[in-house]
């Protein structure tokens, strides 16, 4: 039996205060269920961002596309953030 290649996730949450988070991941949706019982990074652990909404995800073949990704997301004004959402076909 041949192991499957692992894949990277590169993915972005909407928060009930309206503002974007992006994470990187190899399981977007255990990931997500992490976040949601409060348990994920320190930004989604603020009750007032809870729930969140899985808005996008991307994969990719190596982890550092992936962080790359999550990096040039996590490292642009909100603008530029909903143009990306956009352009991948997401209205936030």
């Amino acid at each position: 039996m041949t192991k499957q290649p692992a894949q990277y996730y590169f993915y972005v949450l909407l928060c009930a205060d309206n503002s974007l988070y992006g994470g990187y991941s190899t399981d977007v949706y255990a990931r997500l269920a992490t976040h949601q019982a409060g348990k994920g990074a320190k930004y989604t652990r603020v009750k007032s961002r809870h729930p969140l909404k899985l808005i996008y995800f991307e994969t990719f073949a190596t982890k550092s596309a992936a962080l790359k990704a999550e990096y040039a997301f996590k490292h642009q004004p909100r603008a530029a953030k909903v143009a990306y959402l956009l352009a991948h076909g997401v209205h936030v």
